[in-house]
């Protein structure tokens, strides 16, 4: 019944990391495509399966296996200043070069065994950096760097005591996804290059440093911070955070770090962590990691969740005071599996890891919740989906995308996420559950600790599922749906019966035969608002408007998804009286779903675009560098 309607927002209550956030805010192209140097050199080149074009890196000569990082945090210069000893192995025998990726370092001396070292930093280059060349001697297996962060390196953000919660203290945080790790340390930026990794952190002794690795719930505030991260993780799973931060408990194994001030609203929101994670053990293994505990940043942090090991970073937008958007939770988690233990290997393989990660988390939300919010949460994710699928071109309809040329934080949109999810969905459906979590748990044992390509993955499917169930499984069709743009027929499509009562309330009130006032709405849950929202028609009127508002206050809605979709109809629809919250809203968050898909419905009026400019100079200061990189093209 609501296919007669236009999806006019994101649905946001799923998932979406990496990064958790994959939601329409990023099925457009962004108003600037930012070309790199090697874009027209790759062009009309064939691809080679398993290159990471993102990357300078030489792995396959020398390899890098171990990292060692001594960093000091200097908030008034906003800089990282020390050391990283690399440790590596070599994949060919007489290799003499190390080359690590960077962006915007200072390289102040490259040693080994106490020696200087010749190097080499190239120019850089528009989204990928500059190549370290390192000359390496034949009896050496580290080198120690000296270096230096930039004040504007796109992988941190600095806030001023004002710009977080408590208001007394600074804070700093990374995210690493897609590429960002080479602007704080100089590695070997592949998400096919797994390293462990130990650190010492020196911060202001007032504050406190954790990282995905190893914390101490009761460690001394010193200072001085130490850490080890036993497992080989990729890079873009390094992540540090400092500022005035305390931990509480929520179960054996997890736990919340955040400021003082939302600490036990936090800790109330995510009670259920410790539930999904045995749930999660129960149907998918062990769990590998000791320890799962949150992290919850200040609101500018550009995405929903960060999957980082132990830690993940998480908006603190998904506090909602009814656990109404804790998928989120369970999405970072999941990664735990399919991410973090088991890797894609390249960014074109991105949907190994949040196909996967999306689909294991609608199976969490059901263990942990239910068929009925399942059923909801899979229909709102389809119709994210189907929302890319009509305003992305071909190209990037592709689950394995050819990524070639383009910043790979391109990537991120509800292709690798909702497509995924919905492939394997149609596995589960053909072969049986049963057979499927079989399948699933002798996928994340065999890959365990290792970064795969989807030609793998496929390999992998045809030797198990599609050898075992011949009848019910084609390699065409499986084919169909990595290899190829859209949604194949016939494609798996959810169902639920509490939208059904959404759908009825909407179709009276559009016509006239209820006032908004009669809709009746006392036992809708946040998922049937979203629902309720995101599928009105395209052109409201003012009259309807107001009288949603004055039924339902949703100007002043408290849950920031509701407030969203309702921000982005009053954009659409010219309603005034919403411009107030839209400008604190834009201004007050930083998650870029969120916030995208505001800037660019304004930015299509000029009225819009003078409110979008004010808003954006306002708010920029205190936006991420992901968030200003996303939006400014809105703006200019």
């Amino acid at each position: 019944m609501f296919t007669k309607y236009i999806v006019v927002g994101a649905v946001a209550l799923t998932m979406l990391s990496g990064c958790s956030d994959n939601s329409t805010t990023k099925t457009t192209a962004s108003p600037k495509i930012e070309q790199s140097a090697a874009a027209t050199e790759v062009a009309t080149s064939t691809m080679q399966v398993g290159k990471d074009y993102h990357s300078f890196a030489n792995p396959e000569s020398i390899k890098v296996t171990h990292l060692s990082l001594d960093l000091t945090v200097d908030f008034a210069k906003k800089v990282l200043v020390g050391t990283a000893q690399l440790d590596f192995q070599r994949a060919e025998k007489n290799a003499k070069q190390l080359i690590l990726d960077t962006r915007d370092l200072t390289i102040k001396s490259v040693t080994a065994m106490g020696k200087e070292l010749n190097f080499d930093l190239a120019s850089g280059d528009s989204f990928l950096g500059a190549a370290l060349t390192i000359e390496i001697p034949a009896d050496a297996d580290s080198v120690v760097i000296s270096y230096q962060t930039s004040p504007e390196a796109s992988g941190v953000q600095w806030l001023t005591p004002e710009q977080t919660a408590g208001k007394k203290h600074p804070f700093l945080f990374t995210q690493a996804q897609a590429i960002h790790a080479r602007s704080f340390i100089p590695l070997q930026d592949s998400p096919q290059v797994r390293m462990t990794y130990d650190a010492t952190i020196r911060t202001p002794k007032a504050l406190l440093a954790v990282m995905s690795a190893s914390n101490d719930p009761d460690t001394e505030r010193d200072g001085v911070y130490e850490f080890s991260m036993p497992q080989p993780i990729p890079s873009y799973l390094i992540a540090l955070a400092v500022g005035d931060l305390h931990f509480k408990s929520m179960g054996e194994r997890t736990g919340v770090y955040s400021e003082k001030g939302i600490l036990d609203a936090a800790a109330a929101e995510f009670a259920d962590t410790e539930s999904m994670l045995i749930a999660t053990e129960k149907a998918f293994g062990p769990y590998s990691w000791d320890r799962y505990d949150l992290l919850i940043l200040p609101p500018s942090f550009p995405f929903g969740g960060m999957e980082n090991p132990r830690l993940s970073f998480i908006t603190p937008t998904v506090i909602a005071g009814d656990k109404s958007l804790v998928s989120l939770i369970a999405h970072e988690l999941a990664h735990s599996w399919s991410g973090n233990t088991v890797t894609n290997a390249t960014w074109r393989d991105l949907w190994l890891n949040e196909g996967f990660t999306t689909y294991l988390t609608y199976r969490i939300m059901q263990m942990v919740y239910g068929d009925e919010r399942f059923e909801m949460e899979a229909v709102l994710g389809r119709q994210d989906l189907q929302a890319d699928i009509d305003s992305l071109p071909a190209n990037d309809q592709i689950m394995a995308i050819d990524l070639r040329g383009r910043d790979p934080d391109d990537v991120f949109s509800n292709i690798p996420y909702e497509k995924g999810a919905l492939f394997l969905r149609e596995l589960e459906n053909k072969v049986g559950r049963e057979n499927f979590d079989q399948f699933l748990l002798g996928y994340f044992e065999k890959f365990a600790f290792k970064s795969i390509t989807t030609e793998q993955f496929v390999s992998y499917l045809e030797q198990t599922l599609l050898k075992e169930h011949s009848d019910k499984l084609s390699k065409q069709r499986i084919e169909q749906w990595i290899f190829q743009a859209g949604i194949p027929d016939d494609a798996p499509v959810p169902e639920s019966d509490a939208f059904s009562v959404v759908d009825q309330e909407r179709d009276a009130w559009l016509t006239g035969s209820i006032q908004a006032n009669e809709i009746d709405s006392e036992s809708w849950v946040v998922h049937q608002w979203l629902y309720f929202l995101n599928n009105m028609p395209e052109k409201l009127s003012q009259e309807q408007l107001a009288d949603l508002d004055k039924a339902f206050s949703l100007t002043s809605s408290k849950n920031n998804e509701i407030a969203h979709s309702w921000l982005l109809i009053s954009v659409n629809n010219w309603y005034q009286p919403a411009f107030k919250r839209l400008h604190e809203y834009l201004t007050s968050i930083g998650r870029n779903k969120l916030v995208k898909p505001l800037y660019k419905a304004l930015s299509q009026t000029s009225e819009g675009k003078v409110m979008a400019q004010k808003a954006f100079a306002e708010a920029k200061a205190g936006y991420h560098p992901l968030t200003v990189k996303a939006n400014e093209g809105f703006v200019e």
